[in-house]
């Protein structure tokens, strides 16, 4: 491997461009960018700076000036070009879902054994968050017996086509808890320690709607609201943990600050206040009152990637095993949906 890390990024959409930035900014360089032609792929190089296009995924994976690919295609595509690339000796960063399907998830999983694979689960990289699972683990907030919140977006309100997201054989079953509801899910066990073990799920709006109720292994009750048709929302993700003696919330479309509940009063606690724990610092890049959001977030994901490949083991890293956690989340949001019982999450 060179000095600098030779990343490949397969999809050239949104998200394709979100990891371009962070790779340049992780000191990264893109040398290859794959789209769905050789024609698109040559266009998408040329918007991305990478340093050539590939013809398809598998002429990237297989590329010599390659040492991580970014996968960041359709869902149905991620199983195998991510066993491609592991078979092929490479990092692996892939969008979530890692797969459609739960057993699709562990065998990818036990496949990345060894390697440095890693899925986005970004919002664990603001400092904000960062900050409340800091009080958690110190125990200020007590044992936590209530963990709610919503993750709410617009973009299929109205009547809005839902894209390939919306095609089963592309996209996967439920798509907004799929898309949406496992970052959620994700970030609320991150922060609070626990894991949810049942819930009783109810989806409808042709899977753009979801409810759930759980319960966790630390004894607290849940709820969550996930939605992709909430008009006025554009990607409302927030959360709040209550405990005997605080609560906290966040709001990712406030990012910037920490709500911290008590009974003698609350508190809001700003990125880089000096009263913010050493977790939280070191995400917090720019000086208070120079906002920080999602592409840096997403910058600090794949720089501690990088990390990784480099040998070190950054705190907090999402691997390929989060990517089968939040795939038998929705197992087991699918099952209860269907069967509108309380359904055990699967180990």
């Amino acid at each position: 491997m060179t000095d600098r890390i030779r990343a490949g990024i397969i999809g050239a959409g949104f998200i394709g461009t979100v990891h371009a930035h962070a790779v340049r900014a992780a000191g990264g360089v893109v040398t290859r960018v794959a789209a769905s032609s050789p024609e698109r792929s040559a266009a998408a190089a040329a918007r991305l700076g990478a340093l050539a296009p590939a013809d398809t995924g598998a002429d990237l994976i297989d590329a010599d000036d390659v040492d991580v690919v970014h996968i960041c295609t359709p869902n149905s595509l991620h199983v195998p070009l991510a066993r491609r690339a592991l078979a092929a000796g490479k990092a692996v960063v892939c969008e979530k879902p890692l797969a459609t399907a739960l057993d699709d998830a562990r065998a990818l999983t036990a496949e990345a054994t060894g390697a440095t694979a890693t899925v986005p689960f970004v919002y664990r990289f603001y400092p904000a968050v960062r900050e409340a699972r800091a009080r958690v683990e110190a125990g200020d907030a007590g044992p936590l017996h209530l963990l709610h919140g919503a993750y709410l977006q617009d973009w299929q309100a109205g009547g809005a086509g839902a894209g390939w997201r919306g095609d089963a054989a592309e996209g996967g079953e439920h798509g907004a808890f799929a898309d949406i509801g496992v970052h959620w899910c994700d970030l609320v066990e991150f922060v609070s320690g626990h894991r949810i073990t049942r819930l009783l799920a109810r989806t409808v709006g042709g899977g753009t709607r979801t409810t759930v109720q759980f319960e966790t292994d630390g004894g607290a009750a849940g709820s969550v609201v996930v939605s992709q048709t909430a008009i006025g929302r554009r990607n409302s993700l927030r959360f709040s943990l209550d405990g005997e003696r605080a609560a906290y919330g966040f709001d990712q479309e406030r990012p910037e600050d920490l709500f911290v509940g008590g009974m003698d009063g609350n508190l809001t606690v700003h990125r880089g206040s000096p009263a913010t724990s050493p977790a939280a610092q070191r995400f917090s890049l720019l000086p208070p009152g120079h906002p920080q959001g999602y592409q840096d977030c997403f910058n600090a994901f794949v720089a501690d990637t990088y990390a990784a490949i480099g040998g070190e083991a950054p705190d907090g890293l999402p691997t390929f095993a989060d990517g089968t956690r939040a795939a038998a989340l929705t197992d087991a949001v699918i099952t209860s949906s269907t069967t509108r019982t309380w359904t055990e999450v699967p180990a």
